[in-house]
Parts: C-alpha cells; sequence; structure tokens
C-alpha cells in the first residue's frame, strides 16, 4: 500500500473565503481547502521532484482541512468534538483537539497516539534515519526521589559512544542539577535542555557512574546529527542444543530493511535453530518493515495465502482505502526489496522458522506489536520473554498539508486470524497481576548490568532457559511496567521533563505505511 496525500484544491482558484460560517456537524470536502496555506512553500517537493501544491490562503484554511480531513478519515470520527476552526490561531493546536477522548477498559486514553511534525522533519527522520542529539538512550527506572535514570543503550559513532557512555551507566547529575534527589520544579526547564538538545552543537555536562564503577565521572556531550543504526547487534550463541541468533532491533525505519536482510543471511549460513529477537526498544514504525522481518522468520510455507495484517479504516470506508481510492486489500508478507536502499523486487532470504522468542518491554510498540500479532496469526510460535509491551494496534498514513506532517489514528490491524484487540499489550503468561494478552514465556525484568545480546543478560538468559524447558526463577521479578503506568498518573513537571528523555520520536511509537517517494 502506498502512502499519498491529500491533493490540491482543483479548480477552485483563489483564497477560500474566511467568513465561510462554522455550522456543527456540516462539513465541506476536506479537496476544498487542501493545501491552502498561510505560507505557502516555494520550490520543488523533494518526494515527487515536482513544484510544491500550495497556494495562497489562510490558518481558517488549514483549520477547515484538518477539521474536514479528520471527520473523513480519522478511525473513531463520531467521538470528535466539533469545535469551531475560527477559535484557534495555530492550525497544530486546533489538531490536538481533533480526537476522542473516551478511555479503554483499563482507564488509559483510548488514543494516546495523535501527533503532528514538521513535514521536513519527518522526511529526514523517517527516510534516512538521522536526527540530533548525543546518541544515547535512557530509561526512567524510577522517578520518584533517589530518581535512577540509566543509559538502555548508545548509537555506534555518536558522542555518547565517543565519550565511553556504556549500557547501565545512571545519570546523576545535568548542568548542575541533581537528577537524583531535586524536587525543584524549576530543574525541569535545565533538565529538559540538556537532555533533549534542540539544536546541533549544543554542549551540556553530565556526571554519571559507569556501570559497576565506584565513583562518578563527568563528561561533556555535544549534540550532533545522529545516523541510528536500526539492527546494530548481530550475533550468534552457542548451545548445547544448537545454535541460536540475536538481533537487536531498535526501530522500522526505511534503512533497517538491508540491515535486517544481511542478518537474515548471515543466520542462515550459521544454520540456526532458534532466533532471539530483541524488541524491547522498538516503539514502532513502518509496517512495511515489520512485514518483511516476520516473512524472512516464517518463510514461505508458513506465509503462503495468507495475509500479514488486514486493516479496517471507519464506517465511512468499509471498502476503499481513503487514501488512495483502491479497493481494500491485506497487507501481504512482504516477499521482496521494498527499493527504498536496495534494488527493488529482489527476493528477500527466510529462515522458515517454527518459533521465535521476542524479547519486550514497554517500549514495543505498534510495529513490533504486528510482528507478534501476524506471527501469531500464521502459527509461528512466540514465545514473549520480558513485560508487556505498550497495546497499539492502530495505525496511520502520515498526511501532509502546508509543511506540516499529521498523524491521526487512520485503522486498526488484525492478524490472518482476525485478531486485533490488545490495546493493553501482550504479556508472558506467568506476569503477575494487570497482563494484557498473555502468551507463552517468562517475565523478566530489564537487566542494565549486561549488556544487550550478553548471554549473561536477564532476559536473554531466560530465553535461553526456555529452550530447556522453563522459565528461571528470575523471571518471577516482574517488569515495573505496571508501577511505571501508575507512576504517571501522579508525575510533577519535573517527573514529566526527566520521563519523556527516553521517548524515541513520537512517529517512531507507532505504525505507518511506507515513506514518502
Amino acid at each position: 500500500v502506498s502512502l499519498t496525500a491529500c491533493g490540491g484544491g482543483g479548480s477552485l482558484g483563489g483564497i477560500v473565503n474566511e467568513t465561510e460560517s462554522w455550522t456543527p456537524g456540516v462539513f465541506k470536502p476536506a479537496s476544498r481547502f487542501a493545501q491552502r496555506c498561510a505560507s505557502p512553500r516555494n520550490g520543488n517537493n523533494p518526494d515527487t521532484s515536482r513544484p510544491f501544491a500550495d497556494s495562497p490562503g489562510s490558518v481558517l484554511d488549514e483549520n477547515n482541512w484538518l477539521r474536514s480531513w479528520s471527520n473523513d478519515v480519522y478511525l473513531w470520527y463520531d467521538e470528535i468534538d466539533d469545535k469551531s476552526p475560527a477559535a484557534y490561531d495555530d492550525p497544530a493546536a486546533y489538531f490536538k483537539t481533533l480526537k476522542t477522548t473516551a478511555t479503554t477498559p483499563s482507564g488509559k486514553p483510548k488514543d494516546r497516539f495523535h501527533f503532528s511534525m514538521p513535514s521536513a522533519e519527518w522526511r529526514q527522520q523517517s527516510q534516512s534515519g538521522v536526527s540530533s542529539g548525543y546518541g544515547m538512550h535512557l530509561t526512567p527506572v524510577s522517578l520518584t526521589p533517589p530518581r535512577e535514570i540509566v543509559v538502555s543503550y548508545v548509537e555506534p559513532d555518536s558522542p555518547a559512544a565517543r565519550a565511553d557512555l556504556r549500557r547501565g551507566a545512571l545519570l546523576l547529575e545535568t548542568d548542575g542539577v541533581d537528577l537524583v534527589h531535586t524536587q525543584n520544579q524549576a530543574d525541569a526547564d535545565i533538565i529538559d535542555a540538556a537532555l533533549s538538545p534542540q539544536t546541533v552543537g549544543e554542549a551540556h555536562r553530565f556526571r554519571i557512574k559507569d556501570r559497576n564503577a565506584a565513583g562518578s565521572r563527568y563528561i561533556s556531550l555535544t549534540s550532533a546529527i545522529i545516523t541510528t543504526h536500526p539492527a546494530p547487534r548481530v550475533k550468534i550463541i552457542e548451545t548445547g542444543i544448537g545454535k541460536v541468533g540475536y538481533l537487536l532491533f531498535n526501530e522500522h525505519i526505511a534503512t533497517a530493511e538491508p540491515e535486517l536482510i544481511n542478518a537474515v543471511n548471515f543466520f542462515r549460513q550459521q544454520g540456526i535453530s532458534d532466533l532471539v529477537l530483541d524488541l524491547r526498544y522498538n516503539s514502532g514504525g513502518f509496517l512495511y518493515i515489520a512485514s518483511g522481518l516476520s516473512y524472512m522468520i516464517a518463510g514461505e510455507q508458513a506465509t503462503e495465502g495468507k495475509y500479514f495484517e488486514k486493516i479496517r479504516f471507519n464506517d465511512k470506508h468499509p471498502t476503499n482505502n481513503p487514501f488512495n481510492g483502491e479497493p481494500l486489500t491485506p497487507t501481504p508478507f512482504f516477499k521482496q526489496t521494498s527499493g527504498f536502499f536496495s534494488e527493488e523486487g529482489l527476493l528477500l532470504p527466510t529462515l522458515d522458522l517454527s518459533r521465535v522468542f521476542v524479547l519486550t518491554g514497554p517500549d514495543t510498540c505498534s510495529a513490533s506489536e504486528s510482528i507478534i500479532n501476524s506471527l501469531r496469526g500464521v502459527d509461528v510460535e512466540v514465545i514473549q520473554i520480558g513485560a508487556t509491551t505498550c497495546g497499539k494496534p492502530y495505525g496511520f498514513f502520515a498526511t501532509d498539508n502546508c509543511g506540516t506532517t499529521y498523524f491521526t489514528i487512520n485503522f486498526k490491524g488484525v492478524n490472518a486470524k482476525g485478531f486485533g484487540d490488545y490495546t493493553d499489550g501482550f504479556s508472558p503468561i506467568n506476569t503477575p497481576q494487570e497482563a494484557g494478552v498473555t502468551i507463552p514465556g517468562c517475565a523478566v525484568a530489564d537487566d542494565f548490568s549486561h549488556d544487550l545480546g550478553d548471554p549473561s543478560e536477564a532476559r536473554l538468559s531466560a530465553a535461553l532457559s526456555y529452550r530447556q524447558g522453563a522459565c528461571p526463577a528470575v523471571s518471577l521479578r516482574a517488569a515495573k511496567t505496571k508501577a511505571k503506568a501508575k507512576a504517571k498518573a501522579s508525575q510533577t513537571p519535573l517527573d514529566q521533563a526527566i520521563d519523556h528523555i527516553a521517548q524515541k520520536p513520537e512517529w517512531l511509537q507507532n505504525r505507518i505505511m511506507r515513506p514518502m517517494r
């Protein structure tokens, strides 16, 4: 399925009359207002090499487009509180109101995934994996003093890597602010500025305690352009009952395809008997990447005649895709390369496995969950090791209007057996208390005392142990998923600033169709 943005304004010509009245519940076609911009873009659209379709317009035009477009394609369009588009002078702010306020049975917001971002930023991040930062990924293990903010992993060749920052290091201080004990709300801005640099070249000073170190040390990090390595660790673990392939897969971005192909080819050459797929920090991204990887795991025979995922739009679009007008057909298990970062149409290699071990955590979201769900849909046994996933069976068609790309929930996905109800996530079967959809496996807390891919790391060790018959005793130390979720409800601004540092870009926390071309 190709991603396409809404078209231009057709033959209307000129600027739409800003005095057009607003009548609640009455919606003009979105095409009447599409690409009529308060600040039209000049030059060529890099995705099409043709001039931008923008024409002179107004903020009201942009808001009217958002209102009509949301009413047409939002999955829960009939749950939007229809507010006047003339009451907002910022389209992005108006967009935030165009979603349901309902909650799930567990009390979570039904739509936790609604957002927008500048189109140029979306293009850069999604197609090349490039963004600004230090290249360190952090996990807030505890948000109440004494806080525990730990490095979960570091991007290769990044400022963090050059400072010898490694998994398990504790963050103690940023620009003189004590992260561990401070209760001062004024420190929130300092923390946020240091940990989330907005531009390249920002320098900040940190005090850290390395894993197993007796004391602490100071480091200075300068933000730079970071190129993400989606699959940075691929290795073979020799065991007495066969070779195990380990694949750390962190992001469903376009550049992941060649890395995943190389990994699968390596595993084929080595003759692995089992695969451990580490998705604990993979919060989502492009669905076609998830489909291709699932096919490479399951193989031709398991997927023959079956689909990866079927998407369902709202009741206005029961038979056709509203973004391209084509009849609705299931998303297949993609068997060939996409052509974005390799030659198009090459057959993907396969492992033909009947089971897979998946390492998960609360950051395992959306496109990553679709791997779990879709493999289960074709009877590949998925054994889950870790903690409950985040619960996002929904997705987007990213849509540009006037230089902003909007992500509103467009569809729900179900597997080849018609299942897609996991809004509270997937959980290993022995997860204590409020679990999501339970599947075979072991509940195991994240282990920051070992490197990812180390056979002694708790989750990987549990997967290796399960191959010989049972969950290890360590699995009873269930991950703090539910406790962390409850803590969020009473966060202070300082807690929010600290918690948000571990978040990946919002688009990477979801499932999205193909990138723009």
